[in-house]
């Protein structure tokens, strides 16, 4: 039984990695705008970071939450804040033209890493993960098996993002149409602050 809940998690968490959402399509902006090694930072952030929110997720911090609701509203509207901030920075965004240096620069490591406290999705790919999936061996056991699938799934998906971004250098070549690009993702960045600001 327990390993067939273990094929049931990977299935789970690979196809919720891939799907969109605020670190894909921030990843694909910057692998357009920055390219794929200077924003490496950025995808090891995104990876670092979400391992660490899954594991604390796994070992309690959910019954945090449940005691201090307080809390979990100021992190809710202070990360929908941040997101509006980043929206805005791919919004503005240029590419690098390779000789006068970036008119921005990708999210370094730490600001990609506590972005994922601000991921609506990923909070509740933890949390339905956790609550679904734990049963696959006793505690702590449980959590770190999940927790290796989930760096490898997360790893993956961040390159596989950037590395389309990255792809698209040579599709988009007009300031406009990176432009365009930049805006269209920008939006969807906003968009996917909907269930955070429509959750009472």
């Amino acid at each position: 039984m327990s390993q067939q809940i273990f094929i049931a998690f990977i299935v789970f968490i690979f196809a919720a990695s891939f799907t969109p959402g605020p670190n894909n399509i921030m990843l694909m902006a910057s692998g357009l705008n920055h390219g794929i090694a200077a924003s490496l930072r950025h995808v090891a952030g995104v990876t670092i970071g979400y391992l660490l929110l899954f594991t604390s997720v796994g070992v309690g911090l959910g019954a945090v939450f449940a005691r201090y609701p307080l809390l979990q509203t100021l992190l809710k509207y202070g990360g929908a804040a941040y997101l509006i901030y980043f929206a805005y920075r791919i919004a503005t965004a240029r590419p690098s033209d390779g000789r006068s240096g970036r008119d921005g620069r990708p999210q370094r490591f730490g600001e990609a890493a506590l972005f994922q406290l601000a991921n609506v999705k990923g909070w509740v790919v933890a949390v339905s993960s956790i609550s679904t999936y734990a049963a696959v061996a006793a505690f702590p056991w449980n959590i770190a098996l999940l927790a290796a699938v989930v760096f490898a799934a997360t790893l993956s998906s961040a390159l596989s993002w950037l590395v389309m971004g990255a792809a698209l250098q040579s599709l988009l070549r007009s300031p406009r149409a990176i432009r365009v690009f930049n805006v269209t993702m920008a939006v969807l960045l906003l968009a996917s602050l909907y269930p955070v600001l429509a959750e009472r």
